[in-house]
């Protein structure tokens, strides 16, 4: 039991889900604000304003710096695992979405049939302004709750 008690009380668990979490509401409110609909797959989509990923590592390396020290070797990992994180979500992710936004449009224009009727994934990534308003949430939370 102490097990499940340390697990829910871990600040280095429980301010990144938060972070997190308040991030993807903000995408659902974006949409609500500039789509006029409410969007509730926003909740758990990937991609769009603000980075929920950047958010989540930001706040996770904000932690425990501040918990355990700008200069500790966690802190480190911690930041080095965000730098990973927040390049794939504006290189990888985002060319790869790229790829599914033309592939998407090649297929319905050279296959305009049932063949291929599931349309591939193309909000994947982000551009650097939400990894970058992710990452500043992530602080601004980390430093609050953390």
């Amino acid at each position: 039991m102490g097990f499940l008690i340390d697990i829910f009380t871990n600040k280095a668990m429980i301010v990144p889900g938060a972070a997190w979490l308040i991030a993807q509401l903000l995408k659902v409110a974006n949409s609500l604000i500039f789509e006029r609909r409410i969007n509730l797959s926003r909740l758990v989509g990937s991609g769009g304003m603000p980075s929920s990923h950047s958010c989540y590592v930001i706040a996770l390396a904000t932690v425990i710096g501040k918990n355990i020290g700008c200069d500790s070797v966690e802190f480190g990992l911690a930041c080095a695992f965000s730098f990973i994180v927040m390049y794939d979500a504006t290189g990888v992710r985002q060319a790869a979405g790229k790829q599914a936004k033309l592939l998407n449009s090649l297929i319905s224009t050279h296959f305009p049939g049932d063949e291929f009727n599931e349309k591939l994934k193309e909000l994947l990534g982000h551009k650097p302004l939400e990894v970058f308003v992710g990452a500043v949430l992530g602080i601004i939370i980390g430093v609050l709750l953390g």
